[in-house]
């Protein structure tokens, strides 16, 4: 219950060893022809649980920071006002993104060399969600800074506490200002699969571009990331080279060569692992699993408000919990120190690992509920354990 990654099913973790003993590169298609035609039916299966449309496409990389920051460069590609990738930047691109993101993306907009001020971070609301209101505001003083916004940001949820972004309100808006729209659901995007907790990724059919973690809520080893583009065509555009030992035609769209795509060359079977799942169990193991540590989540919150001298930051929507110990009588200066030490001597102890988070100033105890066979009992015990501590 400490980071956001799941443990793995037998079916996939097998199969890791398999991808190992096998050694197949997957850059072109007569490297890992198996691996490729199954990294395609992941690709589709997922993007049809998005909503995303039959043109749908993408591909499976090495985690969550690089597939944004490929997204990232695709949305550069599209909406830029030059052809960066053969001219050079000649303009200040920026994009618009929620305080509570993840670092990643603020890390991609300065690998792609757009610095501080293009990066611009909207205020969260009290559930630590962005404010979309502020969106058009934030857009038009981008404009005034000579500052060409081309892509807005939603988390699909935000990495600290959980929370989701509006997205069909950030969708609205980038259809009307004609901005790509990508949604960073490494976490949360796998709630596609969960028939009762889909209603959070309301609007995410609309975006450009998705990205989601199979190793966090999928049961997959670490690490497999999906990114999917609504029109398939465009993840095409981010890399023009030609390499005429490993293709013919550098312009020419082959699903198939997936070294077109993305920045790995000798690219591992991440497809096996993923596709054992699924080939399995089907995505009924997914459903259950993803609403039942939703599930648990709801189920701590309730513990956590029923019993005195702890607080929530806020009503979890996932198996995120952020919440603290606030003992009657203690002074608010201290309880920053107070959490912090709890945190390190639960972890001394060793019966439990959870980690820790600053939101607004405040330290927060932190739990990603990702084990199925975590009870209720536990948490009550970690309750207790940290009221000892």
């Amino acid at each position: 219950m400490g980071h956001q990654i799941n443990p793995p099913a037998p079916a996939a973790f097998l199969s890791s060893l398999l991808v190992d003993a096998l050694n197949n590169g997957m850059g072109v298609f007569e490297m890992g022809m198996a691996g490729t035609a199954m990294e395609r039916v992941v690709i589709k299966t997922t993007a049809k649980a998005m909503g995303l449309g039959d043109y749908a496409d993408g591909f499976i990389t090495s985690g969550g920071t690089l597939a944004n920051l490929t997204a990232l460069l695709a949305a550069r590609s599209a909406k830029a006002p030059e052809a960066v990738w053969e001219e050079g930047a000649q303009s200040r691109l920026a994009l618009l993104v929620s305080e509570e993101s993840h670092y990643c993306i603020d890390r991609a907009a300065r690998i792609m060399g757009w610095g501080d001020a293009g990066v611009i971070k909207v205020p969260a609301d009290e559930h630590y969600a962005m404010r979309t209101e502020l969106l058009e505001d934030y857009y038009r003083q981008a404009q005034k800074d000579g500052l060409t916004v081309i892509a807005v940001v939603g988390s699909a949820c935000a990495t600290s506490t959980g929370s989701f972004d509006n997205l069909e309100a950030i969708g609205a808006f980038c259809r009307q200002r004609d901005l790509w729209f990508h949604v960073d659901g490494a976490h949360g995007g796998a709630l596609a699969f969960s028939g009762n907790y889909k209603h959070l990724l309301k609007g995410i059919e609309s975006a450009d571009s998705v990205v989601m973690d199979f190793h966090k809520m999928l049961l997959a080893p670490a690490i497999a990331t999906a990114l999917i583009f609504r029109e398939g065509n465009q993840g095409y555009h981010t890399f023009h080279q030609r390499a005429q030992y490993l293709w013919a035609d550098a312009e020419q769209t082959e699903w198939h060569n997936l070294a077109k795509r993305t920045f790995e060359c000798t690219k591992q079977m991440m497809s096996l692992k993923i596709y054992a799942i699924l080939y399995a169990h089907g995505l009924d193991l997914w459903d259950a699993y993803v609403t039942q540590m939703c599930d648990l989540g709801k189920t701590m919150a309730e513990l956590i408000e029923a019993k005195p001298g702890f607080e929530l930051a806020v009503a979890p929507q996932c198996n995120i919990v952020c919440f603290r110990y606030v003992p009657e009588g203690a002074a608010p200066e201290s309880l920053n120190a107070l959490n912090q030490t709890i945190r390190q001597q639960i972890i001394e102890k060793g019966d439990f690992y959870i980690v820790q988070t600053m939101l607004r100033g405040k330290a927060y105890l932190r739990v990603t509920l990702a084990n199925p066979f975590t009870s209720k009992e536990d948490l009550e015990t970690l309750l207790n354990e940290i009221v000892k501590s």
